[in-house]
């Protein structure tokens, strides 16, 4: 798999200039999920709904995510496939945090709020959108920027399903939706990052030889 400098995010530019693309698409994407992930983790919790605050902690690990990815640009395919292995490791262990809580809502208990789950979980959405154009253009870039992608892509799923279990609590009156929603973005969550240590090997060993 190409490094950046081979592989310039189809910009159509020099290295430099597409490295420049990349953080600034980066810092944005950065800014967005650091502000969501404070807003949904305090809404989730208000509205006691497992799958905002799942969702949260997928956006805290995407901020983590791009962060790292940022630090790395432009410093070759070894660090990229390192920072990008270290994002894999961070998304499977929040995944499974999600599960434990779903599991332990399950067995105390929730009142989730559908309206706020559904207001909340929209404006998540409409953010994780943006990140996903904004990333788009360098999802054939580095390994650290296919790790982007994975996440804004699982995000936008995350998303329509926390939407989805808003709507059926308010139908049925039951917590049980938004627990299987919250399992269910876990389980995204932690596929995610075995994707991401996939990719990252399998970029390691493509620089080796």
């Amino acid at each position: 798999m190409a490094d950046i400098g081979e592989n310039m995010s189809d910009c159509g530019c020099g290295a430099e200039q597409a490295e420049r693309l990349e953080r600034k698409t980066l810092i944005a994407l950065l800014a967005i999920n650091a502000f969501m992930f404070v807003s949904e983790l305090i809404l989730g919790w208000l509205a006691q709904s497992t799958g905002l605050i799942a969702d949260s902690l997928d956006m805290l690990a995407d901020a983590t995510v791009y962060g790292l990815s940022l630090y790395v640009v432009g410093r070759g395919v070894a660090k990229q496939a390192k920072a990008a292995r270290v994002s894999g490791y961070l998304q499977i262990i929040l995944g499974f945090g999600v599960l434990f809580e779903a599991v332990r809502r399950m067995v105390f208990g929730s009142e989730p709020q559908s309206t706020l789950i559904i207001v909340v979980g929209a404006v998540a959405l409409l953010a994780n959108i943006i990140c996903l154009v904004l990333i788009s253009k360098h999802k054939d870039g580095g390994v650290h920027m296919r790790a982007s992608w994975i996440f804004s892509t699982n995000d936008v799923i995350a998303n329509l399903g926390v939407i989805v279990s808003g709507v059926m609590v308010a139908i049925i009156g039951s917590r049980y939706p938004d627990l299987i929603v919250g399992t269910l973005i876990s389980i995204v969550v932690i596929r995610g990052g075995l994707s991401i240590l996939k990719d990252a090997r399998e970029t390691e060993s493509t620089e080796v030889r």
